[in-house]
């Protein structure tokens, strides 16, 4: 029996969460800094909140506080905080006991939240925890387990994420996109000149060979006792940049070898609340090897809500009622897509004579999706952003024009 769903979420998050919470009846306080977040036009968006930048610190919880207090005056009960950012989650983690006061939340213990968050304590935790981790290498030094001593291809990646793509690092080195850079050697990537300027804020590893076939992670969400209450497996298609960008077209796959590397994994940290694994397998061996673990909600809870595992409801319904979910086998009919980022995909694999333009054209109308801001049920996300779109550029056409006919005057006379 579905329990009754009238207690609001308030939600520091995007479309896809507040579609997500809409499929299950689930009703959506958005917050958000951005006026133009798309979320906040949502159908299921049943209140909108603007609040400071989550970077502003006690400016952006001192206003979820006051939410929250009306909100459990109103229902005479806290309600639950979801969230979907690096960002919001470092904020929760770190004013957790004022939040809690408010809040129905299922945080990770501190130590284990803290080492989710930076790359370089991640590993740390990991290899203390006998996670099936890449080998990470050091910057200083010559011999083995150094970044410069080791001769095979190695990875970088930035040892944080928080405000990850307005970063100078994001844009300076990783091309505004990619979130790792794959080098042929440990030599090459200390040479690099990017790298050499912003070693300290960056993480080395061995890279595990494979493509984006390869590419697969785990999500589900656990309870206090580090039990998976519910999950599902899933798999990339193509991403931008190839194999180390950002998500550009993925799928629900089933993977029961995944899916035991998983749980193990949730029961050694333990993790407790919502999670996200990413892992990737050596195709010579087989073997799994987990990149990291994301502690929040993501875009993969739509595609699985819309194949039949609901995270957010299951998490819903455990905090507000302690109602356990039943075991839900995700299905595989409909895939996630972001066309704009995978036709980027298909431009780079192209020119790398990897896919054709009738390949990629095909694997798309051969697929029944679900987009990243396109949805018939829900149209005026996508509609308004295109009329900024628009907007935008016909703001900007005068004074391109008037700036052409400076130029052409100034040449002509």
């Amino acid at each position: 029996m579905t329990p009754k769903r009238d207690l609001p979420v308030v939600l520091l998050g995007g479309i896809s969460l507040v579609r997500t919470l809409g499929m299950a009846g689930i009703p959506a306080i958005v917050t958000s800094s951005d006026l133009e977040e798309p979320a906040l036009a949502s159908r299921y968006c049943t209140r909108r909140c603007i609040i400071p930048r989550l970077d502003s610190g006690e400016p952006a919880v001192d206003a979820l506080v006051s939410l929250g207090d009306r909100l459990s005056h109103d229902h005479g009960r806290r309600v639950p905080l979801m969230y979907g950012s690096d960002d919001a989650l470092e904020l929760v983690n770190a004013h957790r006991e004022r939040l809690e006061r408010y809040f129905l939340l299922l945080l990770n213990d501190p130590s284990v939240g803290s080492a989710l968050i930076a790359k370089d304590r991640f590993h740390a935790f990991a290899s203390s925890r006998g996670l099936p981790v890449p080998r990470s290498l050091t910057w200083e030094g010559f011999g083995a387990g150094s970044l410069r001593g080791t001769p095979g291809e190695v990875v970088v990646k930035p040892s944080e994420k928080i405000d990850w793509h307005d970063s100078v690092l994001c844009q300076r080195l990783f091309g505004g996109d990619g979130k790792a850079l794959v080098f042929a050697s440990g030599a090459e990537a200390a040479a690099h000149a990017g790298v050499t300027s912003h070693h300290r804020e960056l993480t080395f590893q061995e890279y595990v060979p494979g493509g984006h076939g390869d590419l697969w992670s785990y999500h589900g969400f656990a309870d206090e006792h580090g039990e998976v209450l519910l999950a599902f497996t899933g798999r990339k298609v193509r991403t931008y940049p190839a194999v180390t960008g950002e998500s550009a077209f993925i799928e629900i796959a089933h993977d029961a070898s995944l899916e035991e590397v998983g749980r193990e994994v949730v029961r050694r940290c333990p993790l407790k609340g919502f999670f996200k694994m990413d892992f990737k397998r050596d195709p010579g061996s087989g073997q799994w090897y987990l990149l990291e673990i994301n502690a929040r909600c993501n875009l993969w809870h739509y595609l699985g809500a819309v194949n039949g595992v609901n995270l957010m409801a299951a998490a819903y319904d455990y905090l507000v009622e302690g109602q356990r979910p039943l075991p839900a086998r995700a299905g595989t009919r409909l895939r996630w897509l972001s066309l704009a980022l995978d036709y980027k995909a298909y431009r780079e694999m192209s020119q790398r004579g990897e896919l054709s333009l009738m390949q990629w054209l095909t694997s798309i109308a051969g697929s029944r999706n679900v987009y990243n801001l396109f949805s018939g049920s829900d149209p005026i996300p996508w509609a308004a952003s295109c009329w900024r779109r628009v907007a935008r550029r016909c703001y900007r056409g005068p004074g391109r024009l008037a700036t052409c006919l400076r130029q052409w005057r100034a040449t002509a006379s």
